[in-house]
C-alpha cells in the first residue's frame, strides 16, 4: 500500500454501510487526499507505518458489532451461499496489531432509525480502538437505515459525507478549510 494518511475500513451486508463508507471517504479526501478505503476482508492487520487516522464501520447486528452468528443470519436473510465474508469489524479489530505511535481513530455504523431498537456497533468498535490505544477522541456516529436491508434514511449519505470533512479535523497540520463541516470533537 503506497502512503495513506487515512484509511476507511467497513463491513457491509446489504450495501448500505458500504455506500455510507464511500461517502465519507469522499467527504475526507476533499481535505486528506492520501485516504483509502476498503472492505474489511481485504483491510490488513498491520496498518501502515504513515497512517494518522483510521475510521472504522460496520452494521449493528443484533444489538452491536456483527458476530458470526449474525454474520450466518444475514447471509440467510440475503439468500447468500454460506461461503460468504468470514471476518467482520469485529474479528479484525480483535487481530488488529496496536499502533507504534499516535493513531486518531473513529467508528461509524448503520442502524435501523428507530427509537426502540438500542445498541450500536460503532460505540463496540470505538471500545476496541480505544483498548487497542488509539485516540479515539471523535463520538461513535450513526447513520440510519429504514429496514435490515436497507434502504438509508434520505439525507444519510450526504450526512456521511459532510461527517468525514469533519472528522480529518482530528489530523494534525494544515487542511482546506470548509465552513460547512461541524466539529466531531467531545
Amino acid at each position: 500500500m503506497s502512503a495513506v494518511r487515512a484509511l476507511v475500513i467497513y463491513e457491509s451486508w446489504f450495501g448500505s454501510t458500504a455506500n455510507i463508507a464511500r461517502a465519507v471517504w469522499e467527504g475526507m479526501c476533499t481535505r486528506v487526499p492520501d485516504t483509502s478505503v476498503m472492505e474489511v476482508g481485504a483491510a490488513p492487520v498491520g496498518l501502515p507505518g504513515d497512517l494518522e487516522l483510521l475510521v472504522v464501520g460496520g452494521p449493528t447486528q443484533a444489538f452491536g458489532m456483527s458476530r458470526a452468528s449474525t454474520r450466518a443470519d444475514a447471509r440467510q436473510w440475503a439468500g447468500m451461499a454460506d461461503n460468504g465474508p468470514t471476518v467482520g469489524v469485529r474479528e479484525w479489530l480483535a487481530s488488529l496489531k496496536p499502533p507504534a505511535r499516535q493513531v486518531h481513530a473513529a467508528t461509524f455504523d448503520t442502524r435501523i432509525h428507530s427509537p426502540h431498537v438500542p445498541g450500536s456497533a460503532a460505540v463496540g468498535a470505538w471500545r476496541a480502538l480505544r483498548r487497542a490505544g488509539f485516540d479515539v477522541s471523535a463520538e461513535a456516529e450513526s447513520f440510519w437505515v429504514l429496514g435490515t436491508t436497507g434502504p438509508l434514511r434520505d439525507g444519510e449519505l450526504e450526512r456521511a459525507r459532510s461527517w468525514g470533512v469533519s472528522i480529518t479535523s482530528l489530523l494534525p497540520g494544515p487542511r482546506p478549510l470548509d465552513p460547512g463541516a461541524r466539529s466531531v470533537a467531545g
